[in-house]
């Protein structure tokens, strides 16, 4: 599975910026007016992993030959920016509302950066009201598609009940200002939904933008958020690689904003990569927390799920310490799993498939 993430947020918010420096290019025509952003901009972007490295190193030392490296991805929507009267049609409109259905993560940008040379679409940098103003303007698109569902008739199912008692309290909920997300918690209740396709019951992290003077100072009021400099971020990825681990050092970083983007939308989203290793390659693989053992290898091949026999599996440490399948084995370091294995991150595992 591939994780959709999109980056929205007011005119000159530093969207673009934000984008262009995730995908190490410039492929986003960022500018100081609004609406440069027209049509979404789509970039598919490796999620950092450094056992991958660990992996082909041992599969080089067994083999003789070190395979090709084969991150998960994650893809990367800059959508046009937001106004005012949107849900009414107001700047883009409806053309920004329906690219946001689209995804599975919202990443909001906040201008919180002073430069008097960017102009700022509302007037003043104010992140709360930024905040709430792409938030109304879900809500009210919300509410339209609301309004549009009719009450079940006297032969509707139990489901159809349901779903249309959800439907009454989503618009109670929003006509007082609340997200779906925050109306609609219970997993098992959002299923009778999810046709709707809701704009607020995607999750949402808030990105602050702020000037490099304020990464280390900053904070946000608003959860969950990261603080993330666009600007930095752009310079950052015009280093050689060798160079940026000083840079991010020099700045009080641990890691680059990409990479704690990434690691915070796994985490919001309850995802994490088991990892396979070999000759053909060493890969990483995105799944959800909780997911058996079938349907890990059905996301290899979908034909693996239907033939899947069992899967030896080895925590990463265990087999790295190892140097590879044989000693782990040795060790009793791999398990032999069945279908009702849940994986976990960071399990390498060879999967057995019948024919």
């Amino acid at each position: 599975m591939n994780l959709r993430i999109g980056i929205v947020g007011l005119p000159n918010a530093g969207k673009s910026t934000l984008f262009n420096a995730l995908l190490k290019k410039q492929v986003a025509d960022a500018a100081n007016y609004p609406f440069t952003t027209i049509e979404p901009n789509i970039g598919v972007v490796p999620v950092p992993d450094a056992r991958l490295e660990v992996l082909a190193q041992i599969v080089e030392k067994t083999e003789g030959k070190k395979p090709p490296l084969v991150p998960a991805v994650v893809e990367f929507v800059d959508i046009a920016g937001l106004v005012k009267g949107a849900s009414q049609g107001e700047g883009l409109g409806n053309k920004f509302l329906s690219h946001i259905r689209e995804v599975d993560l919202v990443v909001n940008v906040l201008r919180l950066f002073e430069d008097p040379s960017v102009v700022h679409v509302a007037g003043d940098v104010d992140a709360r009201r930024d905040r709430e103003i792409i938030e109304t303007e879900l809500i009210l698109a919300d509410l339209q598609t609301l309004v549009k569902q009719v009450e079940p008739r006297m032969n509707a199912t139990k489901e159809d009940i349901a779903k249309w008692a959800m439907i009454v309290r989503l618009r109670d909920g929003m006509n007082e200002g609340l997200p779906a997300r925050q109306i609609i918690t219970d997993p098992d209740e959002r299923k009778l939904i999810r046709d709707l396709n809701l704009l607020t019951i995607k999750p949402v992290l808030y990105v602050f933008n702020v000037s490099e003077a304020q990464l280390a100072t900053a904070v946000g009021d608003l959860t969950p958020s990261i603080m993330i400099s666009a600007k930095t971020e752009t310079e950052l990825a015009s280093l050689p690689e060798e160079e940026q681990a000083a840079y991010l050092k020099d700045l009080g970083l641990e890691a680059s904003g990409l990479d704690r983007l990434i690691a915070k939308a796994y985490e919001m989203l309850g995802l994490i990569s088991f990892l396979t290793c070999g000759v053909i390659e060493s890969r990483a693989w995105t799944i959800a927390k909780g997911t058996l053992a079938p349907a890990a290898a059905g996301v290899i091949h979908t034909d693996f799920e239907k033939k899947f026999i069992k899967a030896d599996v080895a925590a990463f440490t265990d087999f790295t310490e190892a140097g590879g399948w044989v000693e782990a084995r040795a060790m009793g370091k791999v398990q032999s799993c069945g279908r009702e294995y849940e994986m976990r991150d960071g399990d390498v595992v060879e999967f057995k498939i019948g024919s």
